[in-house]
């Protein structure tokens, strides 16, 4: 037999004028609307809850990169690149024979990179620095456009604060960064064709046998993603022709087109990847027709 539940006793009657006076002498005829259902009401979700401004790493358009790029992709961009820059200002005499050429491709590479880390919805290594590491790159990225002592110096420093990182370190260097961020400062557009070239020729070969494709799916995926970052990005408010309908259709329909090589990779789909990738070199082939750099 279940027991009987125990209610406190009510307060007597008598009160005193101080407490008296918290009250209304009868809430209906004082208060006005209709009386709320407590009972309609669901209990608000984690995210409803949240009334935090959008940041970096969750862009208020909500776009979610991690549709694009893997985090293993964007970290391997940097590891990768890394070797490239630290060959192109090795000294003053290769920098400024044609090395800060390779190393402004490079440092805007990374500042990509770095760039998309920031707003990534996904866990990436360095996300804490990529704000800060994305724009001292993307500085010195577009100083490497003349092969000067300055930007021989600035390059040097920018390849220890690569190491730094690499290391495991946090960055001690700070960038100042006056205006709001935009995706145009972050590389130049010719930079970021000639990384498109660099995946185009790589692809080219790639996905010339079955077996080339299935010794290689690792790297023909990291390459896929990259286009499909670029493509993205190079339609971003203030970049050249972004408000150009017949450009933005190109870099759309690249970039439709290196997702659905993605997904093939991902599967080992060699005759979808093949299909898509081709569909790649149309977009790139017909924008370079029109929009040459």
């Amino acid at each position: 037999m279940a027991k009987a539940r125990l209610r406190a006793t009510p307060p007597g009657p008598t009160w005193d004028k101080a407490s008296q006076a918290s009250f209304f002498d009868d809430a209906f005829l004082t208060l006005t609307g209709d009386r709320p259902d407590f009972g309609s009401v669901s209990a608000p979700t984690r995210a409803e809850a949240t009334d935090s401004p959008p940041s970096e790493s969750a862009p208020a358009g909500g776009f979610r990169w991690s549709s694009l790029v893997s985090p293993d992709t964007l970290v391997d961009e940097i590891k990768d690149t890394k070797g490239l820059v630290a060959a192109a200002v090795a000294s003053p005499s290769d920098f400024k024979g044609g090395g800060y050429d390779k190393a402004r491709e490079g440092f805007s590479s990374v500042a990509l990179a770095f760039g998309v880390i920031a707003a990534h919805d996904g866990d990436v290594r360095w996300k804490k620095d990529a704000v800060t590491a994305r724009d001292l790159f993307a500085r010195v990225g577009f100083n490497c456009k003349v092969g000067t002592d300055q930007s021989f110096s600035e390059s040097r420093a920018r390849v220890a604060d690569l190491e730094t990182l690499l290391d495991g370190s946090p960055l001690k260097t700070q960038a100042e960064r006056e205006d709001d961020f935009l995706w145009s400062q972050v590389a130049a557009r010719p930079a970021l064709m000639s990384r498109l070239e660099v995946a185009d020729e790589f692809l080219g070969g790639a996905i010339a046998s079955k077996s080339d494709f299935t010794k290689q799916v690792e790297k023909v995926l990291h390459e896929i993603e990259m286009v499909a970052v670029i493509s993205e990005v190079i339609q971003q408010k203030d970049f050249e022709y972004h408000d150009d309908d017949g450009y933005r259709a190109y870099a759309a329909a690249m970039r439709d087109a290196a997702v659905k090589a993605r997904e093939g990779a991902t599967k080992g789909d060699y005759d979808g990847v093949r299909a898509s990738v081709g569909a790649i070199k149309k977009s790139c082939d017909s924008c370079h027709a029109d929009y040459r750099s």
